[in-house]
């Protein structure tokens, strides 16, 4: 298959190819996560758990083994696992990669209960004083409140702890108002320090206790970006170099009739990188179809910082290429995402011959039945991960037949149309782009 593909329009792909095509038969599909510290073997339990469950709602049949690792060009494969699948009466082989950037992600989190304060600090000040943070409000609220989250339950934790050292304090002083009315000041002075030492173990536990909080989590999460105010960390970059390298074996490899990127969350602007980098390189003269899929994405977070020209050019770069289909889809019922807002028209570098992405809505009210939206709608974190899981009432997104059926990305959405609710108008103050 040539890599000239015809590619879309911003509403609506246009391409010669038709549903009636050569069905795909072996794809391999490169994951890559969102700012996650967790093993990737999480990414392996949800896609077993919820194939199978999404296989019984839709009539098809999905089944897992291990991908051991292999040596490669680069060094070990990532961490994987093969898809067998019948779906739609069509059998379809998948070899499915994590790209792994979970130790960056811990490395990062590896902060003080006072660093982490100094973040909060720094990150705020520059959302606040560049003007981001003004311009990301005139998009989605979700995931504005989202940011804010861990600042003021951070500063809810700081209360309470002066709080703590406030009430030792007293407490103290009345115990011993009530021995003598001439106690020496070492034994006054001792009530602070056993204020300090009560505030500083309530601090320690919140922290503990993140894992139901998620206030360090998102705060990590978001000063990781803002640090360098939307350039790229070197040790991130040196992986989008590995990430690169990893996909283009796989393209030499000639044996596959789709490639497939999938990008969710915070993974969708490493892969617009990864992609971009890739494409600039030259692929192959013959070389499967490629499919870019990004879900839930937040790339406004970074792209609207001052210094994200790096990620700026390659949206502007990648969305007039027809290398690729590039399809984008959340939901407004995320509200941990930028919904419906076209990344590249957001970010004000969208070029006058831009193709992509298509934007279209996951519609969790309508692909979730009354019960199950109910049972979701206000667990957050987990409706961010919805796009990855099954849909008791799917329409026509369901990322097993994307990742594992027998059409592409492309021929899978050639006829459908943006959603007429999206965001594509120019938002970002900031709009300069890495000279190509």
């Amino acid at each position: 298959m040539d890599c000239t593909t015809p590619g879309a329009t911003g509403q609506e792909i246009q391409t010669s190819e038709t549903v009636e095509a050569a069905p795909v038969r072996a794809r391999r599909v490169f994951y890559i996560p969102g700012y996650d510290p967790i093993h990737p073997r999480r990414y392996r339990e949800l896609y077993r758990k919820e194939s199978a469950a999404q296989a019984e709602i839709s009539n098809y049949q999905v089944s897992l083994k291990p991908q051991p690792p292999v040596p490669t060009g680069s060094g070990l494969r990532p961490y994987g696992w093969q898809v067998s699948a019948e779906i739609d009466g069509q059998e379809v082989r998948t070899e499915f990669s994590v790209l792994v950037w979970s130790d960056i992600v811990r490395d990062s989190m590896d902060t003080s209960i006072a660093g982490t304060y100094l973040q909060l600090i720094r990150t705020a000040w520059i959302y606040i004083t560049s003007g981001a943070l003004g311009r990301l409000m005139r998009l989605r609220k979700g995931p504005v409140i989202a940011a804010l989250y861990p600042v003021g339950m951070l500063m809810v934790q700081a209360l309470l702890a002066l709080l703590l050292l406030w009430a030792c304090v007293v407490g103290w002083a009345a115990s011993l108002a009530l021995l003598s009315d001439q106690m020496p000041w070492v034994f006054q002075l001792t009530g602070w320090g056993i204020g300090a030492v009560a505030a500083l173990a309530l601090l320690r536990w919140f922290k503990k206790q993140d894992g139901k909080f998620f206030a360090y989590y998102l705060m990590h999460d978001y000063a990781y970006s803002a640090a360098s105010r939307g350039e790229n960390p070197k040790d991130l970059e040196a992986r989008i170099a590995g990430f690169k390298r990893e996909i283009s074996a796989a393209l030499q490899a000639g044996d596959i009739d789709e490639l497939l990127v999938v990008g969710h969350s915070s993974g969708a602007h490493v892969g617009v990188s990864v992609l971009a980098d890739l494409i600039r390189e030259g692929l192959p003269d013959t070389c499967p179809e490629i499919g870019f899929l990004t879900l839930g994405q937040v790339v406004p977070m970074v792209s609207f910082l001052p210094h994200a020209s790096r990620l700026r050019g390659d949206l502007r770069y990648l969305s007039q290429r027809e290398e690729i289909a590039w399809i984008d889809v959340s939901a407004p019922g995320d509200g941990c995402a930028f919904a419906l807002c076209d990344p590249v028209a957001v970010s004000g570098v969208a070029p006058a011959d831009k193709r992509w992405p298509l934007v279209f809505s996951a519609a969790f009210t309508q692909t979730l039945s009354p019960a199950r939206w109910a049972e979701l709608r206000w667990r957050f974190f987990r409706l961010h991960f919805q796009y990855l899981c099954a849909f008791d009432r799917p329409g026509d997104y369901d990322y097993f037949r994307i990742t594992a059926g027998a059409q592409t990305l492309r021929q899978r959405y050639q006829a459908r149309k943006a959603s007429a609710s999206r965001i594509d108008v120019p938002v970002s103050k900031y709009t300069s782009v890495k000279p190509q």
